[in-house]
């Protein structure tokens, strides 16, 4: 009689653990489900402007995000917003891609909202000094009062108690503008002229969270911090135009780095005397100056510039982490932006001489 017993027991224990096996399956099924179904629609990196009336509710507006065919799943974004609390949005305009995950929307929708009022504008490769005479442009605020906020010690440490990529290293002594390369350059919508600086910056500088939180692994196991990274991002948005060749400029650069070769950017030269590329020439003087963002100066062997040297698009962040692997160790580009690599100073100026020849050669 009891080993009989102990056999029904043994079998309901079976039955049990088969069970509870089964249901531990499906918890991790869906869970792996729910995972997928919030990630990006694609890798199209297409900037697509999201409109949001006002009164739109947070349940609401899945119906025209899954339209839109900006999320995967209209059931996976509303158990997300009931799992993190989200009840409000913003309405109005906002940029949106179909790279972004439902995560990564809805943060955009509930902490990064722009009414229409007023439009824009800050293209990418621009310096804080251009970002502040925009903003004096479109806003009742003057760039004096910009570039006396950005360099505001107390102002700026607030700002990383925010960001998780900005750190105290932007408040060395000899950076300019401590956030020079972390504004997002793109289209922003603002209430009104009235608008506050520190506004504008902060909608920036959540768009730069949105961006670097897409490469954040990457960035983090990088042998450069997120600095540096924006840094050379900068020289590289200043130097390339398309993707490719921006790779391969970074890949430059990197095999520069590598060898305790100067950058010799003309790019952060110019920076360097605060003087736009378009403006004029520089001076002899400019040219040789010892200046930490100056890498054509021969003791900036091993190093780069100090602080980026204007406001990164992605492509040239995505450069820099995804650069192509190359032996160039130069690179010109001709008047039209064409982009020619070299292997030995020889061949670099053989290739100059060759543009010149042929007219090919930029001139101011």
């Amino acid at each position: 009689m009891i080993v009989k017993e102990k056999r029904k027991l043994k079998k309901s224990i079976k039955i049990v653990l088969i069970i509870f096996s089964i249901l531990l399956l499906g918890v991790i099924g869906i869970i792996t489900t729910y995972q997928i179904l919030l990630m990006p629609i694609s890798s199209n990196s297409k900037i697509i402007n999201f409109e949001v009336e006002k009164g739109s509710t947070v349940y609401g507006i899945a119906n025209k995000l899954k339209k839109e065919n900006l999320i995967r799943s209209i059931l996976a974004y509303k158990i997300y917003v009931k799992l993190h609390s989200i009840n409000d949005l913003k309405y109005g305009s906002f940029s949106l891609s179909k790279n972004m995950s439902t995560k990564n929307i809805i943060k955009v929708l509930s902490k990064y909202g722009k009414s229409k009022d007023i439009v824009i504008t800050f293209y990418e490769g621009k310096n804080m000094r251009q970002i502040a005479k925009i903003i004096e442009g479109k806003t009742n605020n003057s760039s004096e009062d910009v570039i006396k906020l950005v360099t505001d010690k107390q102002y700026i440490t607030s700002l990383m108690k925010k960001y998780w990529f900005l750190d105290d290293v932007v408040l060395n002594k000899n950076i300019y503008y401590p956030l020079e390369g972390y504004l997002f350059p793109n289209t922003y919508n603002f209430a009104n002229k009235d608008v506050s600086i520190n506004t504008i910056l902060e909608t920036m500088l959540s768009q730069t969270e949105v961006i670097l939180d897409k490469y954040k692994t990457d960035i983090k196991s990088n042998k450069y911090s997120v600095h540096e990274i924006l840094t050379l991002a900068s020289v590289v948005e200043m130097e390339g135009v398309t993707l490719e060749d921006r790779k391969s400029i970074a890949s430059v650069f990197l095999n520069r780095l590598n060898i305790g070769m100067p950058l010799g950017s003309c790019a952060t030269t110019y920076y360097a005397a605060k003087v736009d590329m378009s403006e004029r020439d520089l001076y002899l003087r400019e040219i040789n100056m010892n200046n930490p963002y100056n890498t054509r100066s021969n003791n900036m062997s091993y190093k780069l510039p100090i602080g980026p040297i204007c406001n990164p698009s992605e492509n040239s962040i995505k450069a820099v982490l995804y650069p192509n692997t190359t032996n160039y160790y130069y690179f010109v580009s001709d008047k039209n932006r064409k982009t020619y690599f070299a292997k030995t100073y020889n061949e670099h100026t053989r290739i100059i001489n060759d543009l010149q020849k042929s007219g090919n050669w930029y001139e101011w």
